[in-house]
């Protein structure tokens, strides 16, 4: 415990920031997190969905960055048929949507709506839909995009 007296407001503050502690059987495990995020988003506190889309995109990016070149992110989802969902894109609408877009197993076409409540995705490794062409990466276009919106 150290001495440094905080004001209810510093500590309420403290509060709200996001925390995260992850531990790997591999010591050279790249951990998400890397990417700061904001506590506020312009002049008001930012929404669930918010919240939710830019912490999925740090995992997302991680999990990417761990691929090799013959695998792309897709994701599972749990609790329901959605099966797996080659991710093509990310979205959130405020103040508690998260939007997918991408293809199924069988190259359809699929968007998913879901409650952040809801929120319960697992990512995987596929192998690329087009072997001879490089592996297409949703990582660094979605920091990218969180980086020139903050």
């Amino acid at each position: 415990m150290d001495n440094e007296i905080a004001t209810s407001a510093e500590l309420a503050e403290a509060a709200a920031l996001p925390r995260q502690h992850e531990v790997h059987v591999d010591p050279h495990a790249i951990l998400p997190g890397e990417l700061p995020l904001p506590l506020r988003d312009g002049d008001r506190a930012k929404s669930a969905a918010r919240w939710a889309y830019e912490r999925l995109v740090t995992y997302i990016k991680n999990f990417e960055e761990q691929l090799d070149s013959e695998h792309e992110v897709a994701m599972g989802f749990a609790g329901g048929e959605a099966g797996v969902l080659r991710i093509e894109g990310l979205g959130y609408f405020d103040p508690d949507i998260m939007t997918f877009y991408g293809s199924d197993s069988s190259g359809s076409r699929t968007q998913l709506v879901q409650h952040v409540n809801q929120l319960n995705v697992m990512l995987r490794a596929l192998p690329k839909e087009k072997p001879a062409e490089p592996a297409r990466r949703i990582g660094f276009r979605l920091v990218s995009d969180l980086e020139h919106k903050t």
